[in-house]
């Protein structure tokens, strides 16, 4: 996406930081567990016939591949291209006297005072290198016994990475670290600075948490997450033309083997790119949208919880991300049931939110207002870890209820369910979804949500909830499929009925759109529905195990892939079932983790007009209408033209003129 000049030249700058982003957490992640087995010594084949040994080689190379286009991408499109804007990105060599001037200040009254150099001596150890932080690696030498010493200066990551070479205006930034390097010698006065090179290690941060031996999870977690901070490198990014002494030594050090070193150029760590792309220049971005209240809601009064209470009495409300508000919908959906005296009490779940979540907010509220409050609070979900430890003191400290989900388990279900008193008696609303609880991240992501008042689905969430907070392991649900229990069993059972209605002449079809489509089970199980005639298409955004073309074994199966201005997030299915139509939402891809280790729900879709929404949708991502990647074989390739030559239309771009319409 970065290298597509189609896209608006500071949304290229912001994919390429995501892409660092992204490869950041796969070697924190998936790079750490390779690297742990290769170092506990098992040499046992995957299912994709690599050692870990040789998918660790693998691995380095097609890493070296990609970084070398990301710099390319970023030296020889994204930066002429802003240079057109008047936005620059220089070097110390660059700068004129004023611009000299004016940094040197702003380095002497700003940065300075927070940089710490750690020289390595005998009585100076070679110093601890956090993950992800950018440092300096300086060789200085002392001037009178002309003897070298080694010595690191940590970029401190709470100043600006670009920082502006004016106050004029001007939007020409200079890294930080290269402000740094240009005054080394305030740092080491009467020494003489040889080298320097910028490096970056990036550690294993996956947790190991032995739930079977922890009495407190919440405590564990605590010393986990401390623990991590201190995991093993696993990958050491260096600057191009480093000295091979010193690059010699700073793997020694941090014992880094050559699969784990990756050279480039400057600069190093492009996650800082977002400060670019954070630039208020409108023209340089896509062109603002603003979400609409979901039909259903359009009518409710904001001073009456009532008024939101009866509209989705009225019938059950279909929501689809970003295009419909969040915070009209599922924030409003909360801070209701909290500020309402009818309300007797609201089960939560929740596993990613905001910092400043005003969900979390309501929760609280609520708690403190004498209403029973349960939190189900998943405190490992990764890299959210801290965040949802404080949460969880924070909602404790104002009463709620706070549990953490089943021992083993993590709650990935997306889930609220609210009890209120009312003339009739007590009636339960909830909302499911797609995505999580959330509401900056609801802005860009894709997500599918239901709000309802259904006695049947209420009733499902009840006995859910029930499982989460107390014992209730054999529920039994209608409108519900929950991992680890059915939700495996249930879906490949609809996959075989379609084989079986098309064995029988039946109409039959399957419609998948996920995140990630791993488990082997079901990649065999969609193989033998295409060899039987099944048509199958998928409509998967990241990794995908199911291959297309292999005779005999996926000649009816399409694979597509949407990226671009949002992130799809949501997971559908639908199976034809002869002509009566299943479909269903939530949280599961088709992961082992997901289907095995996690709690998942699916909630079945009954409302024959969201039916119809889902339809269009799917059929609308899966089409070769719309500018996607197609996967043909194990390799995806990008269509932007039609057959005839014209540039295909973007999947975002006609849902916000579909929205607009409505």
């Amino acid at each position: 996406m970065a290298e597509d000049e189609e896209v608006p030249l500071l949304e290229r700058v912001r994919f390429l930081a995501i892409f660092a982003s992204n490869l950041d957490e796969f070697f924190m992640v998936r790079v750490a567990t390779l690297k742990s087995k290769i170092d506990a010594g098992i040499k046992i084949r995957n299912s994709a016939g690599y050692t870990p040994m040789e998918l660790m080689a693998e691995l380095s190379q097609r890493v070296r591949d990609l970084t070398s286009r990301q710099l390319r991408c970023l030296q020889e499109s994204i930066l002429p291209a802003l240079a057109n804007h008047g936005i620059s990105l220089v070097t110390w060599n660059d700068l004129d006297e004023s611009e000299k001037t004016y940094t040197t200040e702003l380095f002497n009254k700003r940065i300075f005072p927070v940089l710490t150099p750690l020289a390595v001596d005998p009585s100076h150890p070679f110093p601890y290198i956090s993950g992800l932080s950018l440092n300096l690696a300086v060789i200085v030498k002392n001037a009178t016994t002309h003897e070298e010493f080694f010595a690191r200066v940590k970029v401190p990551p709470v100043l600006s990475r670009f920082v502006e070479t004016s106050n004029q205006g001007r939007t020409r930034f200079i890294p930080l670290e290269d402000l740094i390097s240009a005054h080394l010698s305030s740092l080491f006065p009467g020494m003489v600075i040889e080298d320097h090179y910028t490096f970056r290690v990036t550690r294993n941060q996956d947790l190991e948490l032995d739930e079977d031996e922890t009495e407190d999870l919440l405590s564990s977690l605590e010393q986990e997450l401390l623990r991590r901070r201190f995991g093993p490198p696993v990958r050491l990014e260096i600057e191009a033309g480093i000295n091979p002494e010193l690059l010699e030594r700073l793997a020694s050090e941090l014992g880094i083997d050559p699969d784990g070193i990756i050279s480039s150029g400057k600069p190093l760590d492009l996650t800082g790119l977002n400060r670019i792309a954070d630039l208020d220049l409108p023209d340089l971005k896509y062109p603002p949208f603003r979400s609409r209240t979901a039909s259903g809601l359009e009518n409710v009064d904001p001073e009456n919880p009532e008024s939101f209470f009866a509209a989705i009495r009225n019938g059950e409300v279909f929501l689809h991300h970003p295009y419909d508000s969040f915070t009209n919908s599922v924030v409003a959906f909360l801070e209701n049931a909290a500020q309402d005296p009818s309300v007797l009490a609201i089960k939560q779940t929740l596993y990613r939110t905001s910092g400043d979540s005003p969900i979390v907010d309501a929760l609280i509220e609520a708690a403190e207002a004498g209403k029973q409050v349960l939190a189900v609070i998943e405190i490992r979900a990764r890299f959210d870890e801290q965040a949802n430890v404080r949460w969880a003191r924070k909602l404790e400290a104002a009463g709620a209820h706070v549990v953490y989900g089943l021992m083993g388990l993590k709650t990935h279900a997306k889930l609220s369910l609210v009890v209120r008193d009312e003339a009739d008696g007590l009636r339960r609303y909830c909302h499911i979804g797609t995505g999580n609880y959330n509401p900056k991240t609801a802005r860009f992501y894709e997500d599918i949500g239901l709000l309802s008042a259904d006695p049947v689905l209420t009733e499902d969430l009840t006995k859910l909830f029930n499982q989460l907070s107390g014992f209730a392991p054999q529920s039994e649900y209608s409108r519900l499929l929950v991992a680890p229990r059915t939700l495996r069993t249930g879906l490949l059972e609809k996959i075989e009925r379609e084989v079986h209605n098309h064995k029988a002449g039946l109409s039959s079809g399957i419609q998948i759109k996920l995140n990630s489509f791993l488990d082997e089970d079901f990649v065999e199980a969609l193989y033998d529905a295409s060899k039987h005639g099944v048509p199958i298409d998928l409509v998967i955004r990241g990794i995908c195990s199911v291959q297309t073309e292999i005779p005999e074994h996926s000649e009816n199966i399409r694979v597509r892939s949407v990226l671009g201005r949002f992130l799809e997030h949501s997971r559908i299915f639908h199976f034809t079932n002869a002509g009566d139509d299943e479909f269903w939402i939530g949280s599961a891809d088709i992961m082992h983790r997901n289907l095995d280790r996690r709690v998942e729900s699916l909630v079945r879709i009954d409302s024959p007009s969201h039916k119809e929404k889902l339809q269009r949708i799917i059929d609308l991502e899966a089409s070769d209408g719309i500018s996607s990647w197609h996967l043909n074989g194990s390799v995806w390739n990008r269509v932007t033209l039609s057959p005839t030559g014209e540039r295909l239309p973007n999947l975002h771009d006609i849902m916000i003129q579909h929205q607009k319409a409505r």
